[in-house]
């Protein structure tokens, strides 16, 4: 991968985690959360479009059809991760999650794609996505406090995995397809979410004015750093493999597991840097 592609993907992951380590209470209220980072994220956003190149292309079907089939995708994903978040493990769902995604993501584009990435960055990839799993792993209950039968962590975190590489796959082919621009194609995706996110509230749309009062901090962060997450994975697949960039940018996952272990003083620190070391081997791989 190009310098550049690699600076993008890890800004895109410092973003990431600073958003959820400061969000994250503030999400766990659901459908509301939601609706309102929408909306924030699209009314800080829209601004920036003809700053960014505007839609970047002239093929406006095409534009629309690919900012139609993300947005229903990523409400998908929002929706069967916040299900598992409420029946399994967090962390155990989040990585499996985050492990399931990049490898599908990585399969696809061999496939479909025609991708040809070198041995070494498939070891580089083998090793970031083994890396993410064995950080969730480590708050995961005993043995014997877990649950009978399938653990929902699992079959929701793998669910997710799933959506994940099909937002992944598609957005990287549709930005490549129509030349569209990163900014104007997560600003689209955001402000067809709000009437997906109205739909599915329903009654419970009278939820979001106390909320936003509530948390108007929170989702001012949420509104600028979630979509500018995206926005710069956006950015790097266009000139780098998605092949690469999708599990790169789970450098995330390690930042805030980190972040659990010396400022939350969450357990097992030892266990968390032996498996973040394993994700910054393959980050090396990578960026040779």
């Amino acid at each position: 991968m190009s310098v550049t592609a690699v600076l993008l993907v890890l800004g895109a992951a410092v973003a990431h985690a600073a958003w959820n380590v400061i969000a994250h209470g503030a999400s766990r209220a659901g459908l509301p959360f939601l609706w309102c980072g929408s909306v924030v994220s699209t009314v800080l956003w829209l601004p920036i479009v003809p700053l960014t190149g505007g839609f970047g292309t002239d093929d406006i079907p095409g534009f629309l059809l690919g900012i139609t089939v993300s947005a229903v995708m990523h409400v998908g994903y929002m929706m069967v991760l916040q299900r598992g978040y409420a029946l399994g493990n967090l962390s155990a769902v989040y990585a499996v999650a985050r492990g399931t995604g990049p490898l599908l993501t990585v399969i696809v584009a061999i496939t479909f794609l025609g991708e040809r990435p070198s041995p070494l960055a498939l070891i580089g990839v083998a090793a970031i996505i083994a890396g993410v799993v064995a950080i969730g792993f480590v708050d995961r209950p005993p043995a014997g406090e877990r649950r009978r039968g399938i653990d929902p962590a699992i079959l929701f975190g793998m669910l997710t995995g799933v959506a994940i590489a099909a937002y992944t796959v598609w957005d990287a082919s549709s930005l490549r397809l129509w030349n569209i621009s990163p900014v104007a194609f997560m600003v689209g995706c955001t402000l067809l979410e709000v009437p997906i996110f109205t739909a599915l509230l329903g009654r419970r749309l009278r939820a979001v004015v106390p909320l936003a009062k509530l948390e108007w901090r929170r989702l001012l962060v949420f509104g600028i750093l979630s979509p500018l997450s995206y926005i710069l994975v956006l950015a790097a697949i266009t000139i780098a493999p998605v092949a690469l960039v999708a599990p790169m940018r789970e450098v995330s996952v390690v930042l805030v597991s980190l972040f659990g272990a010396f400022v939350l003083h969450e357990g097992r620190p030892a266990a968390r840097l032996a498996a973040s070391g394993i994700v910054v081997a393959g980050i090396v791989f990578l960026a040779v």
